[in-house]
């Protein structure tokens, strides 16, 4: 049985330039950039290579028709490398890229076509949540269905994770926020897979330590507390994505697909509506299992009993940012059920990864506490 696998390199530099000098960037490179970062740091060194930016294709996150568009111009060119340069969305979308047979976004992400590398990817990611750049983890929203789909496959492994901590200082502190939530339920719920395993949990143990130890100086010392542990958040964020890379993430993520999709919540606001409602039922569902070595994990790091760890983390992420309710985005009461109906229907993978599998009933109770 296979247990763990890790092939990116990570490499970290002081600033771009190092970067920019160490890989060689030239012509043979297809850059797919968040615009704002790339004109900030990378304009100004005249890079030869083809660079495009994820706006060119549209806003908020990876949809099939941006991938398709973005695919089109990509084999316009004879680039043999992929770079790149932002947060999640931009790496998840720069991974499909990298895969041969001429497919387009359906053929890849509902494997309809045999997925195989065919170049190398370098991600430089620019948030400190969405792991990406050390995952085999791609998702994009397709708009006819009304729900996000992930592709999970070896193939999109990228080569080379690049950590460079300036990139962060641009971050507004709401996405800085909602993405280091993203990387703590990335390392929480990759923890209580029935995947997870010894290697699993160092790398999810270690991430959650740094992560919440983090979330406690923010809210003791105010957001701009967070500029002292730029690096902390950024390797935090590597090693949970490395932890759900190989055992996955479950129910919060399956949750709030539907809620992205519908209203355009961002991808680490939209799973932090979700973390410890879902975990509240896990632990009524089946509390004898790895829930307990989590909650006493967890309790050891916030100072409390292990009984009381979700309230805890609760107060603590809502000093950080506040959560708001489902109303507030824009989702009806009817919606409870076609959510979670969409879930059962599209997010099978999630949910066979869960700590317990979610019946309909038993996701329509989550939707309505929190709506």
């Amino acid at each position: 049985m296979k247990m763990f696998q890790n092939t990116t390199q990570v490499h970290q530099y002081a600033d771009c330039a190092e970067f920019v000098k160490e890989f060689n960037i030239g012509e043979k490179d297809f850059i797919l950039a968040t615009k704002t970062i790339y004109n900030k740091y990378f304009a100004d060194m005249d890079l030869k290579a083809k660079v495009f930016f994820k706006s060119d294709y549209g806003k908020g996150e990876p949809t099939d028709g941006m991938v398709n568009a973005m695919l089109a111009d990509f084999r316009k060119t004879d680039c043999n490398r992929v770079i790149a340069i932002g947060g999640g969305a931009v790496i998840d979308m720069a991974k499909i890229l990298v895969l041969g047979g001429g497919g387009d976004a359906a053929d890849y992400y509902q494997r309809k076509i045999p997925l195989e590398k065919a170049l190398p990817i370098i991600a430089v990611p620019t948030t400190c949540g969405a792991g990406s750049e050390v995952s085999s983890v791609s998702i994009a929203e397709f708009v006819d269905m009304g729900t996000k789909v992930g592709l999970a496959d070896p193939s999109i492994f990228p080569d080379y994770a690049i950590i460079i901590p300036q990139l962060l200082t641009e971050l507004p502190y709401d996405f800085f926020a909602t993405s280091a939530i993203d990387a703590l339920i990335h390392a929480i719920e990759s923890y209580v897979s029935p995947r997870a395993n010894l290697y699993t949990r160092m790398f999810a143990m270690k991430a959650m330590e740094i992560l919440l130890k983090g979330f406690k100086k923010i809210v003791a010392e105010g957001p701009e507390s967070r500029f002292t542990m730029l690096e902390d958040f950024l390797v935090a964020s590597d090693l949970a994505g490395i932890s759900f890379a190989n055992a996955g993430t479950g129910a919060v993520h399956a949750m709030s697909y539907p809620l992205s999709g519908a209203y355009h919540v961002t991808h680490g606001e939209a799973n932090y509506q979700f973390l410890t409602e879902v975990f509240k039922h896990y632990q009524a569902a089946n509390p004898t299992g790895f829930i307990t070595e989590l909650n006493e994990f967890l309790g050891g790091i916030l100072g409390c009993n292990a009984d009381d760890v979700y309230p805890e983390i609760e107060k603590l992420l809502a000093g950080v940012i506040a959560k708001k309710p489902l109303r507030e985005y824009g989702m009806k009461e009817e919606e409870i059920e076609s959510f979670a109906v969409s879930v059962e229907k599209t997010q099978q993978r999630l949910l066979n990864q869960s700590y317990v599998k979610f019946s309909i009933e038993e996701m329509m109770e989550i939707y309505r506490a929190l709506y």
